[in-house]
C-alpha cells in the first residue's frame, strides 16, 4: 500500500477519516458550530465502507475506526439492533486536533502557523506573502499548493533577497543555485515560487522561465548587452570602444557610459526583431538596445548608464511583445527610465495603431489576460494603450511585425 503524507498506510478506513477532518475544517472556516459528520450509509461519504468484503476487511476498518474513537478524536454511532452491532451510522468529530494528529498530520490553522514564522522575515520586503498566507489560512491553494509549501517559498523568498542584493552581474543559474543550496537543480524547482515574488501574482504570471530567471540576475549561460547606433561605449576599465554599423555586444556589467548623438534609443524584446531593425536601421540616429527578454537588475543599471548619456532632447521607446510578458518587461523599463528622468514611450505596442493585415495574425486574450495586460500598461505610464487594448483586445509575438525606426522630426513616427 502507499504511504500517506502523515505516515500511515492508505487503507478504506484512513481515507474516510481524512474526508471527516477535511469537512470539520471546512465547516470551521464557515463558521459553522455543528460538529462535522459523515453518514455510513450514504452512497457518497461511505463508498468506501460499502465496498468491504468479508470478515477481514470489516475487522481492519473497524478496528482502525475504534482507535481514533478511543484517542478522543470521534464520536460513532452504531447500529446496536442488527448483526454484531458494530455497524457503522455515523462518524462525527470531537476533536478536530486529535484527529489530524491521530493521522499523524496538523490542521490546516496549526500548518498555517507555522507558515508565518517561516516566512515572516520577508513578508516585508514581499507584499505578496500576506496575500499568499491570507489564501492559504482560507482554505485555499497558491500555485497548487498549501500552506505546507512554505519551506520552498521561503527558500525562494531567501534566495531573491540574496540574488538581488547581488545585482552588479549577472550569474550563471546552476552555479548560483550551488552557492545557495548546495544543489546545482534547486533554483529550477523553485521557479513557480520566484516567479510570484518577482512579479507580485499569485496565478502564474505567463512568463517563461528564463524571463523570471533573468529578472533575479540569473542566466543559463552569460549574455551580452547587444547594442546598434550611432556611439561610443566606454567600459569600467576606461577603454572606448565606437559601435559598428552593424551592432556589437558587451558584458552587461562592464558598461561604464556611451557618447552619442542619437535621437532616439529603442530597447527591443526579442533578439530576432533586434537584428532585423539593426539591419534596417542604415544611418538612422537611432541607437536600439537588445533587452533579452525579462532585462535582469545589472542590465537595467547598464540602461541607466546609457540613459545619462542621451541627449537630453532624445526620445525613448520600448518595442515588445504584445503580451503580459511583454507589458512587464515595459513596466520594468519605465520605472528605471522614471528615476532617470526620462519618459518611456511605447513603440509598436498599441494594437489599433497597427496595420489590418499584422491585427490578424494575432489572437484575442482572455479576459484576465487582457485585464493584467492592461494594469501593467498603466504601471508603464500608458493608460492610452490601455485604453487601445480594450478596444482592440490582441495577442502579438513581436516577431510578426516588420521592424520600423522611430524618427527625431515625426518621419514615419508611430501614432502611439
Amino acid at each position: 500500500m502507499s504511504q500517506m503524507p502523515g505516515g500511515g498506510q492508505d487503507t478504506p478506513a484512513r481515507r474516510v477519516l481524512e474526508r471527516l477532518l477535511r469537512r470539520a475544517e471546512a465547516a470551521a472556516l464557515a463558521g459553522d458550530p455543528q460538529p462535522a459528520s459523515l453518514s455510513m450509509t450514504g452512497k457518497r461519504d461511505a463508498a468506501e465502507y460499502r465496498a468491504l468484503r468479508g470478515m477481514a476487511d470489516f475487522d481492519a476498518f473497524h478496528g482502525r475506526i475504534a482507535l481514533a474513537e478511543r484517542c478522543g478524536a470521534i464520536t460513532v454511532e452504531r447500529d446496536r439492533h442488527r448483526d454484531d452491532g458494530e455497524r457503522l451510522l455515523r462518524l462525527g468529530v470531537r476533536d478536530a486536533a486529535a484527529l489530524a494528529h491521530d493521522l499523524g498530520g496538523e490542521l490546516l490553522h496549526e500548518r498555517v502557523v507555522r507558515a508565518e514564522a517561516l516566512l515572516a522575515p520577508w513578508q516585508a520586503s514581499a507584499p505578496v506573502l500576506a496575500r499568499v498566507l491570507a489564501a492559504w489560512r482560507g482554505g485555499g491553494k497558491v500555485r497548487g499548493k498549501g500552506p505546507d509549501a512554505a519551506v520552498d517559498l521561503a527558500a525562494a523568498a531567501q534566495a531573491v533577497d540574496t540574488l538581488l542584493a547581488a545585482a552588479r552581474s549577472d550569474q550563471i543559474l546552476r552555479k548560483a543555485s550551488t552557492r545557495l543550496f548546495g544543489d546545482s537543480k534547486r533554483l529550477e524547482a523553485l521557479t513557480p515560487w520566484l516567479d510570484l515574488l518577482v512579479t507580485g501574482e499569485l496565478l502564474p504570471s505567463g512568463l517563461e522561465n528564463g524571463e523570471i530567471w533573468a529578472a533575479l540576475g540569473l542566466r543559463k549561460e552569460p549574455q551580452p548587452l547587444l547594442l546598434a547606433g550611432p556611439g561610443v561605449i566606454t567600459l569600467d576599465d576606461g577603454s572606448g570602444h565606437v559601435l559598428p554599423q552593424r551592432w556589437l555586444g558587451f558584458p552587461v556589467d562592464a558598461i561604464g557610459g556611451i557618447t552619442t548623438g542619437a535621437r532616439a534609443l529603442l530597447s527591443i524584446e526579442n533578439l530576432a526583431s533586434f537584428h532585423e531593425a539593426a539591419s534596417a536601421r542604415g544611418q538612422a540616429p537611432v541607437l536600439l538596445l537588445y533587452t533579452g527578454g525579462m532585462p535582469s537588475p545589472a542590465w537595467r543599471q547598464a540602461y541607466v548608464r546609457l540613459l545619462a548619456g542621451l541627449p537630453d532632447d532624445a526620445a525613448v521607446y520600448h518595442w515588445g511583445d504584445i503580451d503580459r510578458g511583454g507589458f512587464r518587461i515595459a513596466a520594468r523599463l519605465a520605472e528605471v527610465a522614471s528615476d532617470g528622468g526620462r519618459r518611456l514611450r511605447p513603440w509598436l505596442m498599441a494594437p489599433d495603431t497597427l496595420p489590418a493585415e499584422c491585427r490578424a495574425a494575432g489572437q484575442c486574450p482572455a479576459p484576465a489576460v487582457l485585464a493584467t495586460m492592461c494594469e501593467w500598461a498603466h504601471r508603464a505610464g500608458w493608460p492610452e494603450v490601455a485604453a487601445g487594448l480594450q478596444r482592440t483586445p490582441l495577442l502579438l509575438e513581436q516577431e510578426r511585425l516588420p521592424p520600423r525606426l522611430p524618427w527625431p522630426d515625426g518621419a514615419g513616427m508611430n501614432p502611439e
